[in-house]
């Protein structure tokens, strides 16, 4: 599953290429070897990661939540829009590889690269799909990825490194942000006191995009979500007032819910 995404991918300390060396680890020329897990993700960290991202628990609920296709709205949108005819698709922040999954199977000719930095998430994400690869990488950081390697990268409700996407970027690239509209929720956020949506989200990603991308066009994606108990409750606790929210006192009901993001596609400049 790694090996698609193998020409593209390159040694987190010196930048040189990485090769398979058995099954189980990729080395680079200079002897830097990085270990493939049993679950089929390779560490591509070089050292220890600031943070450990999502939980197992996080993890659990959102590819509980994902399965009951309450958000295949998104993966359709981002499906559609996508354009790729070659180069590695990158997931930034990939979770459990679901919204990548489901672009490559509108791409057949090309691989798909999944990053992100908590290893409950890229236990699910190796295997998402046969042509999809999972890394353990901090988007924060450089990533190990070879310059203009890439012809689609998504981002979706994940951080944004702006000078590291433009350098991985083919000039004809594009990149795909999904980031929660303003009224996102907002039936749990009332109820239980979550996070709210930044009002000023839309500038906040302009600003860490900076001057090295242009928006070419952006649409609203929205649908209404008739949930269980079980299911409002699962959604609470894939989000991330689940980091902040104590999830046993929460007293879920069945509840309508509105889900709207917004998709913007950037291009390179």
């Amino acid at each position: 599953m790694i090996d698609g995404a193998l020409p593209y991918l390159r040694c987190p300390v010196c930048g040189e290429g990485l090769a398979r060396t058995g099954d189980q680890a990729l080395r680079c020329r200079q002897g830097h070897s990085f270990d493939i897990a049993r679950q089929g993700y390779v560490n591509l960290t070089a050292g220890r990661s600031p943070h450990p991202g999502d939980s197992a628990e996080m993890i659990a609920d959102r590819a509980a939540f994902l399965a009951e296709g309450h958000y295949a709205f998104i993966a359709e949108a981002l499906a559609e829009t996508v354009r790729a005819d070659d180069g590695l698709v990158l997931d930034a922040g990939t979770g459990t590889g679901d919204y990548l999954a489901h672009v490559l199977d509108a791409l057949p000719a090309v691989p798909g690269l999944g990053l992100d930095v908590s290893k409950p998430a890229l236990r699910r994400a190796a295997r998402a799909h046969p042509r999809a690869g999972a890394a353990l990488a901090d988007l924060w950081r450089p990533l190990p990825l070879a310059d203009a390697s890439v012809s689609a990268l998504l981002n979706v409700f994940a951080p944004r490194n702006g000078p590291e996407f433009h350098r991985v970027l083919r000039r004809d690239g594009m990149l795909l942000v999904v980031t929660p509209a303003p009224e996102h929720l907002a039936e749990l956020v009332t109820a239980h006191s979550l996070i709210r949506v930044d009002p000023a989200k839309a500038d906040r990603v302009a600003q860490t995009l900076g001057t090295d991308f242009r928006a070419e066009v952006t649409t609203t994606h929205s649908r209404r979500l008739s949930l269980t108990a079980t299911e409002t409750r699962t959604l609470i606790g894939m989000t991330p007032s689940a980091r902040h929210v104590p999830l046993d006192e929460i007293r879920a009901a069945e509840q309508t819910v509105t889900a709207a993001v917004t998709l913007t596609v950037y291009r390179p400049v």
